[in-house]
């Protein structure tokens, strides 16, 4: 009977995917929600600022419970997370999607887990198998079927600089996801996300901190107000703590992957509150993506004593 009873090592991966899928869930509501609170209430540098400071008194909370001083040799790699992680990571989406749609966005960030494969084989040293890659391109196939199902088209004059400046963010957010890897299998999650945020706060405070000074936070009604408390909260806190735990147990890779669930997310959120309906297109959709998920995160059976390989 033991023998039908999951293995530490298999609950440990379900609870990886389980933190991914939650995480994702918060990044899906993202897209839209933060384009109610931007840049009406608050611009994107200053939403940066806000996010930063609420994740570290968030963290740092939890942090001091059982304090944990990273190691010399380490710190280096903390302020390489602190820039790709944080600083230019949310600097560069922020300031792209207050210029672009957020469809657009989502079809950029689609790039992600190509980037991480190719991060992971410089940094990492890590194997792109066929697998991995029929996965990524299940995926990708998956993601656009669903996106591109509506108008895309942008209004503006600087669309091109948004799609630029998100670009720019999904490639630093998979070196991050690389380097951060090895800082997981070293020191409690807590422990990292609170060392990378506190030097993120030093540099995103000098593009953010005009923006943010100016908000006036009693005319912001009470919704938006729970939007933001929302981002702070949701899209910091929880869905980067959420990564950060999934990494201690599977690649950078599989986590990247899990991007090609947000636009799917984002529409069956859309149906819940009536404003989309379901179709055979997002079926057919939803079932590429988890099949590349799948398979990105499928290993050959020579590395799976490999721990997270």
């Amino acid at each position: 009977m033991m023998a039908f009873l999951p293995s530490p090592a298999m609950n440990s991966k379900w609870k990886a995917h389980a933190a991914l899928l939650g995480a994702n869930l918060i990044y899906g509501a993202n897209y839209s929600l933060a384009k109610e609170v931007m840049p009406q209430y608050i611009g994107p540098s200053g939403m940066i600022v806000m996010r930063v400071l609420g994740a570290i008194l968030l963290f740092g909370l939890f942090w001091s419970f059982k304090p944990e001083i990273p190691k010399k040799e380490d710190l280096l790699r903390f302020l390489l997370c602190a820039i790709t992680g944080v600083a230019v990571n949310q600097i560069m989406f922020f300031e792209g999607l207050n210029l672009t749609t957020p469809i657009q966005a989502s079809i950029i960030l689609t790039a992600n887990p190509i980037l991480v494969l190719i991060a992971a084989a410089i940094i990492a040293k890590e194997r792109i198998t066929w697998a991995k890659s029929i996965g990524i391109l299940l995926g990708l196939i998956g993601a656009a079927i669903l996106i591109l199902r509506r108008d895309n088209t942008a209004v503006g004059n600087n669309v091109m600089l948004g799609n630029f400046f998100v670009f720019i963010n999904a490639v630093s957010y998979s070196v991050y996801l690389v380097l951060v890897r090895k800082l997981m299998r070293t020191y409690r999650v807590i422990t990292v996300m609170y060392w990378i945020f506190l030097p993120g706060l030093l540099l995103v405070l000098p593009f953010g901190w005009q923006e943010f000074s100016i908000v006036e936070w009693t005319t912001i009604p009470a919704n938006a107000l729970l939007i933001l408390g929302f981002i702070i909260v949701g899209t910091t806190f929880l869905a980067y703590l959420l990564n950060a735990y999934a990494l201690v147990t599977v690649s950078a890779s599989v986590v990247s992957a899990y991007v090609y669930l947000q636009p799917f997310i984002a529409a069956a959120i859309a149906i819940a509150i009536g404003k989309d309906q379901l179709d055979v297109r997002m079926i057919v959709s939803a079932l590429l993506v988890f099949a590349g998920v799948y398979l990105v995160s499928k290993l050959p059976a020579s590395a799976r004593s490999e721990s997270g390989k």
